[in-house]
């Protein structure tokens, strides 16, 4: 489907890869792997066709499609969100309104003139294009792909430009999607997608017809979706037929046997060279010694790619410790305008927890955050700060209050506490800044280095309370364990709004989640993962008990005897027991029944009207291939207004076909 040849880039006088060949086959989930700066990121543009290697070359078929989302700086406007998504399907839109104007011209020529006779060839063969596109189900998937990645129905109408950088990333990766191309290229596709958004997305991918392929820092993302990944590491790739978390537990494997067999051949070689140099001068071993020598000459030498960098141990300044309540909001509430954010809302941080923050986006988490620092103000209610708490924000807006004309060393120390004065440029290297980049001035830093600074300044200075909103979009896998250890051993309370749960999961021991609709955030126990669970169970649970109710009619449970014991059930090999069952499960029988009943006539309907569209439409086309048919034109005029009538009757059938499948979908799970 797709090979990768001997390809070869440097940068900077830096070797990325020298001759990288792989393959790509249909299906295929690749996860290319790796720091920052390794080079994972310009092989993905090579593949799309926007870079050029140093040598080598990408081939593929000519039916595969390559389409690429970018990691950030898509920025559109002037069409309606629902347009704009729709512009993924131009070339079939394009289409029909060719076939529309084809249709239009027949009418208004001579059908004995040459002129007719060209325009009905390509009438015919434009409208052969346009059935093998479908165009009647765009909508319905349209509307699928922009619901799953957060999208509201009220928003289809806004003009795409109101929207913001990470919105505007949805847009991109929306239209990408509804593309369908061959080949899937997805450069950090999570940076801007809450939890639902980003769960839709590993199930959307995980049932995509064409091959993907990924740059995430996000190990759990990875972890559902890659079946084969390329490890970028100090100009060698290495491919692993696995998972991330295969990769890891592999590559420690393949390094220690690696390591063995270099060993074993060195000391192979140090012994050869030792008898060339004792013999060779000697006549009557001299050929042995010429033999040895020439072996060695067409060894083929183990070479060792650069051990990994060590782990850097990074502990933050321990902070003074404060009193019991760090945090305390009563009755409140945050609106802007009539769009109320939550209202009646109690919630109180305690010395040393740590809470994930998590909800879609817009429901208020970056407000809840600078409430909770005290940079925004309640509408309503009481925020109460404990004794002796300093609290630290890390806001996603942060990195633009840096000065800069400082140098990022200049932009560290004046923050640093002296603990860890002397010990700042390794600091820095645990943030991506090496070498000669902590002299870099500020202001020739990209957005995601100055994010990066920003995070590595606030969090060297000592503060019993951090919030930290989405702090690890714009660092590799090893910055973010460093970051992750350090956060673990912090003795302070800590909030961090965030999506990443291999990240969260051993840091978090409660989930905040808020809601788009105003509701009151709810805290749950447990990591993101126990979140993600426990919402699950929630939704099971809240369709066992409709299930329950439909069966017995909607009568409600018995309840429990008093102490809180309950009642105990009936035998299960009792008559009485086996009457009941079979009287629930005909209940059950029959309320499946009266739902799904309606639902398939609905379904057989909508397919009549299409089938009886699709009949017309075929009997204007084959009228329309007379000459004849056009001569009476005012005939002519009525079968072509019928026409387009009959496309956009059968385009919003499938619209409500679509709704009727997925209703009759729900209401069978629901009955089992």
């Amino acid at each position: 489907m797709l090979a990768v040849d001997k390809v070869s880039v440097q940068f900077a006088g830096r070797v990325l890869y020298r001759d990288l060949s792989f393959t790509v086959s249909a299906k295929d989930r690749v996860c290319f792997a790796g720091p920052n700066g390794a080079g994972k990121t310009t092989l993905m543009k090579i593949i799309a066709g926007i870079m050029s290697p140093d040598s080598g070359t990408i081939n593929r078929a000519k039916y595969v499609e390559v389409g690429y989302l970018p990691q950030e700086g898509v920025k559109v406007k002037g069409r309606s969100l629902f347009a704009e998504a729709e512009s993924a399907f131009e070339s079939a839109v394009d289409l029909q309104a060719k076939v529309d104007a084809a249709g239009e011209r027949l009418g208004e020529l001579d059908p004995k003139s040459e002129e007719y006779a060209d325009a009905l060839e390509v009438f015919g063969e434009l409208q052969l294009h346009l059935d093998n596109c479908d165009v009647g189900k765009m909508k319905p998937r349209i509307e699928k792909v922009l619901t799953g990645l957060g999208f509201k129905h009220s928003d289809f109408g806004r003009e795409v430009g109101e929207f913001s950088g990470g919105w505007q990333m949805r847009v991109a990766l929306a239209k990408l999607l509804l593309k369908e191309p061959s080949v899937l290229l997805l450069d950090e596709p999570t940076n801007h997608l809450d939890i639902d958004s980003q769960l839709w997305l590993e199930n959307y991918i995980g049932n995509y017809q064409g091959a993907v392929i990924l740059i995430s820092h996000d190990r759990a993302f990875l972890d559902a979706i890659v079946r084969k990944t390329l490890a970028f590491e100090s100009g060698f790739v290495n491919e692993f037929s696995g998972n991330y978390s295969y990769y890891l537990e592999e590559s420690v494997a393949r390094r220690e046997q690696l390591q063995r067999a270099y060993e074993n051949q060195q000391r192979d070689i140090a012994k050869a060279e030792q008898f060339v140099n004792r013999f060779r001068a000697k006549a009557r071993r001299a050929s042995q010694a010429q033999s040895r020598l020439k072996q060695l000459e067409k060894m083929d030498r183990i070479e060792l790619a650069p051990a990994p960098d060590k782990t850097i141990n990074l502990r933050f300044p321990q902070p003074e410790r404060s009193g019991q309540v760090v945090i305390e909001l009563l009755g409140a509430k945050r609106a802007y305008g009539e769009h109320v954010v939550f209202q009646d809302f109690d919630f109180r941080i305690e010395r040393g927890e740590k809470i994930a923050v998590v909800g879609a986006n817009g429901a208020g988490k970056s407000t809840f955050s600078r409430i909770a620092s005290g940079a925004d103000p309640l509408t309503a209610g009481t925020r109460k700060v404990g004794h002796k708490v300093g609290v630290s924000h890390f806001a996603q807006d942060h990195a633009e209050k840096l000065n800069p004309n400082k140098t990022v060393l200049q932009t560290v120390e004046e923050s640093a506490a002296r603990e860890v004065a002397g010990n700042l440029r390794t600091l820095l290297g645990c943030f991506l800044f090496r070498g000669d980049d902590v002299f870099k001035q500020v202001s020739v830093l990209s957005g995601g280095e100055r994010s990066r600074l920003s995070m590595a300044k606030m969090l060297l200075k000592p503060a019993n309370f951090l919030i930290l909103d989405e702090p690890t979009n714009h660092l590799d896998m090893q910055s973010q364990e460093v970051l992750q250890e350090a956060l673990i051993a912090y003795e302070g309370a800590l909030l961090i709004v965030s999506h990443n749960r291999s990240f969260l999961d051993p840091i978090c021991e409660k989930v905040l989640e808020f809601y788009p609709d105003g509701r009151k955030p709810r805290l749950f126990l447990g990591n993101l993962s126990d979140f993600i669970d426990k919402k699950r169970e929630e939704e099971a649970a809240a369709a066992r008990a409709a299930n329950a109710a439909n069966a017995a009619g909607g009568t409600p449970a018995a309840p429990a005897r008093r102490g809180g014991k309950a009642a105990p059930a009936p035998a299960a090999t009792s008559p009485a027991n086996q009457k009941e069952k079979r009287r629930q499960e005909a209940q059950l029988r029959q309320r499946r029944a009266e739902t799904l009943k309606p639902l398939k006539a609905k379904l057989e309907e909508v397919e009549t009207k299409i089938a009886e569209g699709e009949a017309r439409k075929a009997e204007i086309e084959k009228q329309m291939a007379d000459p004849e048919f056009f001569k009476d034109s005012e005939q002519s005029a009525a079968a072509a207004a019928e026409y387009r009538e009959i496309a956009a009757t059968i385009e919003r059938a499938y619209t409500e076909w679509a709704d009727a499948s997925d209703a009759i979908e729900r209401a069978e799970t629901e009955f089992g």
